[in-house]
């Protein structure tokens, strides 16, 4: 079998489409590229709905542990306290058999115990929680300047935090945010390793890795080719998020600019 047809048979088996039986035996390189790519389309759909969904309820988070009202300060600060406080594998594992206990009570919580619902609510808390820390801590740095001269020409409540604070918070969290968002897609290889099972052997990236790692009883090939996968995605992420960071410092000078700084997190 050529190279072209692997990518024609594998490209989208984790999507369903194509071979519905992965390959037995005669591992060659095109397929072990093939199939881990194929397994990172889930990857990249966990890390982009996360992301997308999160980025409001962070928001949310931020401004009602910032508010003076306890009503709103209490359980924003629970809601971020228990998620940075409990390991992500745990928070799988709990949400799983959470949604199955539904289940059982009741089928319309049936898709809930899929990865690509279930496990996405557990990452789209979890990311929310972690960035709303970074947006609390941002919008505690807000230089009282900028609110002052908001004030001096008669900006108050909406109107202020939409053309003032908001954009203000965003800008000074985006570097932060850009290591959170790199975390994130790390962390969609726990999904299919946690609890939620994986359909008909449709997997993820890792999925696809650790079977041809099983069978050729040699790591040194497929892992490796899931590393250069994920660091394609990594510089994806920073391009793309180091140009909404040069968007958000366009208004200032080139000196006073935030340049973006990643931390290695060796533990979540």
């Amino acid at each position: 079998m050529s190279c072209l047809q692997t990518i024609q048979d594998y490209g989208l088996r984790s999507l369903g489409i194509g071979e519905r039986l992965l390959p037995k035996s005669d591992f060659t390189l095109c397929e072990q590229f093939t199939l881990i790519g194929s397994g990172m389309i889930w990857n990249v759909y966990f890390g982009i709905m996360a992301l997308a969904t999160g980025f409001f309820l962070a928001t949310a988070l931020a401004v009602g542990k910032a508010s003076s009202n306890k009503w709103l300060r209490k359980p924003s600060e629970w809601f971020i306290f228990l998620f940075r406080g409990s390991p992500l594998f745990i928070q799988f594992f709990f949400a799983y058999f959470l949604f199955l206990s539904l289940k059982k009570s009741n089928p319309m919580f049936d898709a809930f115990t899929s990865a690509w619902l279930g496990a996405l609510i557990v990452l789209f808390l979890n990311t929310a929680a972690y960035t709303g820390e970074i947006f609390y801590g941002a919008l505690r740095s807000i230089p009282k300047g900028d609110i002052e001269a908001a004030d001096a020409y008669g900006m108050s409540g909406w109107a202020r935090f939409r053309r003032i604070v908001w954009p203000t918070m965003l800008r000074l969290a985006w570097p932060a945010y850009t290591n959170e968002a790199i975390f994130l897609f790390h962390a969609t290889t726990l999904v299919f390793f946690s609890a939620f099972p994986a359909w008909q052997q449709r997997g993820d990236a890792l999925y696809y890795a650790s079977y041809f790692a099983d069978k050729t009883f040699n790591p040194f090939i497929p892992y490796p080719i899931l590393a250069f996968y994920f660091i394609l995605l990594t510089l994806v992420i920073v391009g793309g998020f180091g140009l909404i960071n040069k968007h958000l410092n366009r208004h200032l000078p080139v000196a006073k600019r935030a340049k973006m700084r990643f931390k290695l997190n060796l533990a979540r």
